[in-house]
């Protein structure tokens, strides 16, 4: 225990689970018992016409220490997820319980867009928190059309919130099972948490025949307790951070609208232990790959210029595959950034707008939905949380943006694990245009009116005065940070916001998994900025697919170094340009791998081909004449 009761291996986040009357908000409660304050977030609404709830809500209230504050969320799901933003590092929540939280979700049609604000919330709270939550599948749920939905968005907020903590508790009539912890181990089969008694106290041992309990985890990873024999050591397995579902084109549709058709949960930050700094030592293309690749395409038995510049993709393939012939990319993913920015430098577009164009991709519509449907790519949507509003204050916390790069990172790193060979990043946020103009503007010194592009309303008109607005709040923030020299995590503080750091980490973690990305728009080629500062190499991970004629795509990219590989000049947003251009770069891969090659050069000509050697003159050669003679003195 640390000086304050708190258990070090929990990690800053704690979910505990559990059924009615299951215990688990006693033993949630325990775990911050030795703190001198805690704000204790109610959702539930405590005279709400049900006598025995309230009886119950009275107990809760009875059996908590007089320095604890109430702070009442019923009523609007934005509340908790304010009061979660508000918090300082050194104080200490309780959620209970995120069942009341969810009540107030199921006659909206925005709750999931809430519920990936929570995760959000959760996963950015700089203070210790401890969230109740109830299991449904333990649970009384009525076998109504309410309760089933009911059921629906609870088990999505559970899972959500889940992967945002850095503990998740099960609590089974009293005994907590502990399904994930912050130092790496885990309880499966046999192993349980410590029970908590009716004082909220922890026994130290208890003998149970045949299964470890109570054990004590160890620095290397094991758990040691008394049974009905002598001590025994059980290893933990490593802690498995549930990750969030991806959309995954089916075989069997028939229709690309149908082929995605499962809905994403919000992707908040893991903590991984990861410190992602300047200088960061990462991996570089195999560079004798590539020159074979280039070998390979000039033996190719086609006419004229061959695959002209679809040759550097084949070049980019070879060297981030380590193959003299790459494949063609079979498993791809696009990553949609759905993040929010507050300010002017949104105008002209509209959070609700964005979210439509977020919730269009889930269902396989619209062009990023369609397009991925169409070509196989399986589809993860990051819901991040909002941006300030750059022209009046930095756009997030430093602890935020490191725990958002951190957790692209792992973003990156579970596509790798999961067999994708290829990351394409993509944005619909309203305002995120303007920050990564802004992002590119600071590190390049450029002028703000000439990284803007023409604000396009959803009639088709241009929108001036919302360009200006834009305009005016990008040089507000670049006056405010005047004079600074920003490194890359300031940058994304003052003004990129968590978009661009998720978007940052996840070109970070695909470098060290020697995965390329495929960019073709401002939040991506900003976000490469970002990157290179960090870690040099991962620019040479990085293509670009299309600037869209984007001036601030086209200046990012020229310091990149990229070179658009096609120039379609699409309006559908960030993200399409990557989709429209995959099936181009696979049919290159495709042609460079099928194609026959010329025969090898050979420095002097095949056998068959070689003039015979003169014959010897029977007249003139002394060996025959010499043979002959002898043949007449025989």
């Amino acid at each position: 225990m640390s000086h304050d009761g708190w258990p070090p291996h929990f990690g800053a986040r704690v979910l505990v689970l559990g059924g009615i009357r299951s215990g688990k908000s006693e033993y949630a409660e325990s775990l911050l018992s030795g703190a001198r304050s805690v704000r204790y977030l109610a959702t539930a609404l405590a005279d709400g016409g049900d006598p025995a709830f309230a009886d119950r809500v009275a107990a809760h209230r009875e059996r908590r220490p007089q320095s604890w504050i109430t702070v009442e969320t019923y009523g609007d799901p934005a509340a908790l997820v304010t009061a979660l933003g508000q918090a300082a590092p050194d104080d200490m929540l309780i959620v209970d319980d995120l069942g009341g939280w969810v009540v107030n979700l199921l006659d909206r049609a925005d709750a999931q867009v809430h519920v990936s604000r929570l995760a959000a919330a959760v996963a950015g709270c700089p203070a210790r928190v401890v969230l109740v939550s109830p299991e449904v599948g333990l649970s009384v749920v009525p076998p109504s059309e309410a309760g089933v939905r009911f059921a629906d968005l609870m088990g999505l907020t559970n899972q959500a919130v889940a992967a945002a903590c850095d503990a998740v508790a099960l609590v089974v009539a009293g005994h907590p099972v502990w399904l994930t912890t912050a130092d790496g181990t885990t309880s499966g089969p046999g192993f349980a948490g410590p029970a908590v008694t009716a004082a909220g106290s922890e026994p130290a041992d208890l003998a149970v025949p045949g299964a470890v309990v109570g054990g004590a985890v160890t620095a290397a990873g094991s758990a040691a307790a008394t049974t009905a024999g002598a001590p025994i050591a059980v290893t933990l397995p490593a802690a498995v951070i549930p990750s969030p579902e991806v959309l995954t084109p089916s075989a069997a549709a028939p229709k690309p609208t149908a082929a995605l058709t499962e809905s994403t949960q919000a992707l908040p930050i893991v903590a991984t232990g990861l410190v992602i700094q300047q200088n960061m030592d990462l991996p570089i293309p195999d560079s004798d790959a590539r020159d074979a690749a280039r070998d390979h395409l000039n033996l190719l038995d086609v006419p004229g210029s061959g695959l002209g510049r679809l040759a550097e993709i084949v070049l980019f393939a070879a060297g981030a595959q380590g193959r003299a012939v790459p494949l063609p990319w079979q498993q791809p993913r696009m990553l949609l950034l759905h993040g929010t920015h507050d300010g002017d430098v949104a105008a002209g577009q509209t959070p609700h707008g964005a979210a439509l164009l977020a919730a269009q991709a889930r269902r396989g519509e619209g062009p990023i939905g369609l397009l991925a449907a169409e070509y196989g790519v399986s589809l993860q949507i990051v819901d991040t949380a909002t941006a300030e509003a750059i022209e009046h204050t930095p756009a997030a916390e430093l602890d935020t943006v490191e725990g958002l790069l951190r957790y692209g990172w792992q973003l990156a790193d579970e596509a790798a694990d999961s067999g994708v060979d290829l990351l394409m990043l993509g944005s619909c946020g309203a305002g995120a245009e303007a920050a990564a103009a802004a992002v590119v503007s600071a590190v390049t010194g450029a002028e703000v009116p000439g990284l803007l592009s023409r604000v396009v309303s959803a009639d088709g008109t241009v929108d001036d005065a919302a360009w200006m607005l834009r305009c005016a709040a990008v040089c507000d923030a670049m006056h405010r940070v005047r004079g600074r020299v920003l490194a890359a995590k300031e940058m994304l503080t003052e003004l990129g916001g968590p978009d661009l750091a998720v978007a940052a980490g996840v070109i970070l973690g695909a470098t060290a998994r020697r995965t390329p990305v495929l960019l073709d728009g401002p939040v991506g080629v900003a976000a490469g900025l970002i990157a290179r500062d960090l870690g040099s190499q991962s620019r040479l991970w990085c293509a670009l697919a299309d600037t869209g004629r984007h001036p601030t795509t086209v200046l990012a990219a020229d310091v990149l170094g990229l070179t658009p590989l096609t120039d379609l000049n699409a309006g559908l947003g960030e993200g399409t340009g990557a989709l429209l251009a995959l099936p181009l770069l696979r049919s290159a891969l495709t042609l460079a791998a099928s194609l026959p090659a010329l025969p090898p050069l050979l420095d002097e000509p095949p056998a068959h081909l070689q003039e015979p050697e003169d014959e010897p003159d029977d007249a003139t050669d002394p060996a025959v004449s010499r043979a002959d003679d002898t043949s007449i003195v025989d």
